[in-house]
């Protein structure tokens, strides 16, 4: 009998929660990929034993592994890495859905091109719309982050101190999103594996910072996927979205930790310093609001107690953030 040969692409996909997700994805792979072999891994956050029915009763050629429980993003993509065999390795989100072949592309730059570490195309939703407001840029990510107004004075002094890294190649950026990355199983063995310290989020920020050391990170301007968003987790979003309050409290410790990781101890302090600067700013200019409108001093300060909660939370983080110990970011 002649070994069988390892595929051309292994596909990893997560799920949590979202077997219909999954089966819809893996039918648009199958209706739109050809000229390259492929496998497709789902790793299984879900306890619940209808998600394993549900995808193999649609694709019976999927090959099946259990984290044993909520692993996240970065532990559970690691082992569909360390169990995968094709020579590139695709990380796809659960709640993506291929337009046309556009796997067999980027495999074939991949091939084509050894400068160009990993790739990447433009995300779009149903209606075809381009996903304008996604950030590739480390720095542009890091402005985000403070609460100051993005125009005027503090607009230009933030952008002076964070500018962006511009490139030669007008495809090339710092961090692709993690929906989908596609790179080398040999790029991932010099990069190294996603950081199982991350539960979820910026955990594709931090792997592209080590995979762009291997060569350029490529976002195809001419190639699109539909991410419909937040698929699989929903358990991890805020409701209510403020100026103070748009951080995401687990997104927020993720990020925190990519900064120290990437920029340091300095870069870190300066983010929670600034926090904890701002609360009493919010309060205050709440309060001054209050006054001025013959309103009771303490009234509608639930914005400003939710901005308050989520420092809390980010500073349960504090010490092992620091320190950057191992551990299991989880909120």
């Amino acid at each position: 009998m002649q070994p069988v040969s390892p595929p051309d692409l292994s596909i990893i996909i997560v799920n949590y929660k979202t077997p219909q997700l999954v089966v819809d994805c893996l039918r648009s792979i199958a209706e739109h990929t050809t000229g390259l072999t492929y496998e497709v891994i789902v790793v299984n956050n879900d306890s619940e034993p209808a998600s394993r029915e549900t995808v193999l009763t649609a694709f019976p050629g999927v090959r099946w592994f259990e984290t044993g429980y909520n692993a996240g993003f970065s532990r559970a993509n690691n082992l569909g890495i360390d169990e995968s065999k094709g020579r590139l390795v695709l990380l796809l989100n659960s709640d993506t859905l291929l337009v046309d072949n556009v796997l067999k592309y980027c495999a074939d730059l991949l091939d084509a091109r050894p400068e160009v570490a990993a790739v990447g195309p433009m995300q779009i939703n149903r209606e075809g719309q381009v996903h304008t407001e996604a950030y590739h840029g480390f720095n542009q990510l890091r402005r985000y982050f403070f609460l100051f107004p993005g125009t005027g004075f503090f607009g230009r002094l933030i952008r002076r101190a964070l500018p962006d890294r511009t490139y030669t190649d007008p495809e090339q950026v710092d961090w692709l999103i993690g929906s989908f990355i596609m790179t080398r199983r040999e790029t991932i063995r010099k990069a190294g594996r996603l950081d199982g310290n991350f539960f979820m989020y910026a955990e594709d920020v931090e792997w592209s910072a080590r995979l762009g050391r291997q060569g350029k990170m490529l976002l195809l301007r001419d190639r699109f996927y539909i991410h419909l968003e937040y698929g699989s987790s929903t358990d991890y979003q805020e409701r209510r979205v403020t100026h103070i309050n748009r951080f995401k409290p687990q997104m927020q410790v993720s990020n925190l930790l990519w900064v120290r990781k990437q920029y340091g101890v300095g870069a870190y302090l300066l983010l929670i310093l600034h926090y904890l600067t701002m609360l009493p700013v919010v309060f205050g200019w709440k309060m001054l609001v209050n006054l001025r409108s013959g309103r009771p001093l303490l009234s509608d300060l639930e914005n400003q107690r939710e901005f308050a909660r989520h420092v809390g939370i980010f500073l349960r983080f504090f010490w092992k953030t620091l320190f950057n110990r191992r551990g299991f970011y989880k909120v």
